[in-house]
């Protein structure tokens, strides 16, 4: 997979229905920024844990988009590959193949 490109081509899917149904875009920006900002979890483990929802949920893009947000947030790929863990005790095989995409993503974005 082609991670870059599949980020980029996803933001500029966002930024097209954001255009088109802008409250519904706000709205839902409104609740990503307000759910991962720090709190009694700072953003790092708020990262992961979305991360570990997505690997299980199997979303390639919401893979993406939070291991960008992990690595940004300072997330090492051992805290990377216990997310996988708890991903795949969580969601079986599935979200084994998912966190193998994820490891994937994050050796390829990790290196710029």
């Amino acid at each position: 997979m082609e991670w870059k490109k599949e980020i980029a081509a996803a933001k500029d899917n966002m930024a097209d229905y954001g255009t088109k149904q802008e409250a519904s875009a706000q709205g839902f920006g409104a609740l990503h920024e307000a759910a991962l900002a720090p709190g009694a979890l700072d953003k790092k483990q708020k990262e992961l844990i979305a991360l570990a929802i997505g690997i299980a949920k199997q979303c390639s893009y919401c893979i993406g988009f939070h291991v960008e947000a992990c690595i940004a947030a300072g997330a090492s790929r051992q805290e990377i590959e216990e997310t996988v863990n708890v991903s795949v005790l969580m969601g079986g095989g599935p979200a084994m193949m998912y966190g193998m995409k994820t490891l994937e993503c994050y050796d390829i974005l990790a290196k710029g």
